[in-house]
């Protein structure tokens, strides 16, 4: 296992709250760009959540790989919606990106097994 992602966000969790409570307005801002954006219209929410793990791996941000990749298994994506995400991803972000794909295919698996284990 290269990275724990469960610990991740775990740990980012807590973290995020000291900036909820530092700039409340600003987060209650960005609480509402996501909830906006992830309604579901045209588009089903768990594609714009692979959507946006694709993002969170161009754009190498580990955080939000972590993040992306538990909501990406809470909404039901397989382990085939994420490759072909990854692959798309890779495509936009090249060389850099298949790292990130494979940290982010990690994630994955490790969010697939811990909700696979919770009774």
């Amino acid at each position: 296992m290269h990275k724990n992602w469960t610990a991740m966000t775990g740990e980012l969790s807590v973290a995020l709250k000291e900036v909820r409570g530092g700039a409340p307005d600003v987060m209650k801002g960005f609480s509402a760009i996501a909830q906006a954006a992830l309604k579901a219209n045209a588009l089903d929410t768990k594609t714009k959540e692979l959507i946006a793990l694709a993002i969170a791996v161009a754009t190498r941000c580990e955080g939000c790989i972590a993040f992306h990749a538990e909501s990406a298994v809470k909404l039901g994506a397989s382990r085939d919606e994420v490759m072909e995400t990854m692959g798309m991803a890779i495509y936009m972000g090249a060389g850099p990106s298949v790292m990130y794909a494979a940290q982010a295919v990690e994630a994955f698996d490790q969010f697939s097994k811990k909700s696979a284990d919770t009774p």
